[in-house]
């Protein structure tokens, strides 16, 4: 376990020291290491970034904030252990959620049980906020299962009717996350794991709604595939227009794009549930050229949140994120960040680190008097799920990942299509 340091020199610091003042602690677990640690590393970044700041601008209503977190090295029975030592041995004030839907899906239950707000970073699959659970909050745009909406709508909006991908050949890892889209885009029935009653029937599908028809379907194992070639080799055979890769994470992306590349496909569009990462444009360099991502957040979004009782907006976020660690920031550290941004107004609004108090807080805010973060505006329904909030999506071109759409959002750049190639 890993307590980090405040910020040298701060005044919050200095009466930390000194024994002068009481504390807000926070607890959270995150995978720093196993599958998911390129992502977890960067919810650290920006979870510790945000609760920097806060406490040099003297804390959460004059008390400063300390930071646990735990490496639960992408493993859920590790990372439930994790936050009930939070709750039980630490007597956390507060809980930032982990990353991924298969971490968040059991944490979920045990903040539940005892009371605590989730806000939650990642973990879009539905089923997720279909147990009833009281305080969660999705700090994302909508549940996985919707995503395939706005690659649909991108693609109606954008393109010509001629123009358009009319075949698709989907490719899809055993993973929690990736088959929440996969039902989305396929109009499969969304599954109760506690007792197999459907939540939601997603027939047809976003894809048959949109005229495109699956040519070619495959699911590799969660845990140990390697042979990407042949999976690449029965794309480019089923001649689709549209290959849209669902992985559990960026550098699955990365392999798939590599043996694409290696097989020469050639389809008009290409779309990956993930691949916003520097390290994936590092990993596919040209290869990269023209894949769709959806994505959270964008850097070029003028968005003006809150921080320290102060404005804040999107592109201070940016600009202290790269003076802090020298990288520029991508969707894994802000989404955390604008989580912290939420829990402090949670804190501020209730009066107090009352977890009752603050669920009560969020689940009265609207569109009108949302959570302002670096991600926008933030009101939630019952489940959790934000309202009004569209999906943006985002493509690699010239090696930088440009924002396509949507275009009432804000400025965004022109679609490139059709891809040419790999």
């Amino acid at each position: 376990m890993t307590i980090h340091k405040l910020l040298a020199g701060s005044a919050v610091g200095a009466m930390m020291a000194t024994g002068a003042m009481a504390e807000i602690v926070i607890g959270a677990s995150l995978p720093l290491t196993g599958a998911f640690s390129i992502s977890g590393a960067k919810h650290d970044q920006g979870y510790q970034l945000c609760v920097d700041l806060i406490n040099e601008r003297g804390g959460i209503n004059g008390e400063p904030v300390r930071l646990i977190t735990s490496d639960n090295r992408s493993d859920p029975a590790t990372a439930i252990n994790q936050y009930e030592r939070f709750i039980n041995v630490d007597q956390v004030d507060a809980v930032f959620g982990t990353f991924s839907s298969r971490l968040t899906f059991p944490v979920a239950n045990i903040l539940a049980r005892n009371g605590y707000v989730h806000p939650a970073p990642a973990g879009g699959a539905l089923r997720i906020y279909t147990q009833g659970h009281q305080n969660l909050f999705y700090f994302q745009p909508n549940a996985a299962e919707y995503i395939g909406s706005s690659v649909t709508d991108m693609i109606q909006e954008l393109i010509a009717e001629e123009d358009r991908p009319t075949t698709a050949a989907v490719v899809v890892a055993d993973d929690f996350f990736a088959n929440a889209v996969e039902a989305g885009l396929l109009g499969l029935q969304v599954i109760d794991p506690a007792d197999g009653s459907v939540v939601e029937d997603m027939a047809p599908g976003y894809l048959a709604e949109a005229g495109i028809e699956v040519v070619y379907t495959e699911k590799w194992p969660e845990e140990g595939f390697n042979d990407w070639l042949n999976l690449a080799n029965s794309v480019k055979r089923s001649g689709a227009e549209l290959i849209i890769a669902l992985t559990a994470s960026a550098e699955e992306a990365v392999q798939v794009t590599r043996a694409l590349q290696t097989v020469r496909a050639e389809p008009k569009m290409v779309y990956y549930s993930q691949g916003t990462q520097a390290e994936f444009l590092e990993g596919t360099n040209d290869a990269s050229e023209a894949i769709l991502v959806h994505t959270s957040w964008h850097a070029a979004a003028p968005y003006e949140g809150v921080l320290g009782g102060q404005p804040f907006s999107n592109a201070d976020f940016v600009e202290l994120y790269q003076e802090r660690y020298g990288d520029f920031p991508d969707e894994d550290a802000a989404i955390p960040f604008a989580v912290c941004q939420g829990i402090e107004q949670a804190i501020i609004g209730a009066g107090s680190t009352d977890n009752a108090a603050m669920g009560e807080w969020l689940y009265a805010r609207t569109n009108e008097d949302p959570v302002r973060t670096i991600l926008g505006r933030f009101a939630w329904d019952e489940r959790g799920l934000p309202v009004d909030k569209p999906f943006l999506m985002a493509q690699w071109n010239g090696g930088e990942l440009q924002f396509v759409f949507p275009t009432d959002e804000f400025e965004t750049s022109p679609l490139n299509h059709p891809k040419d190639g790999f």
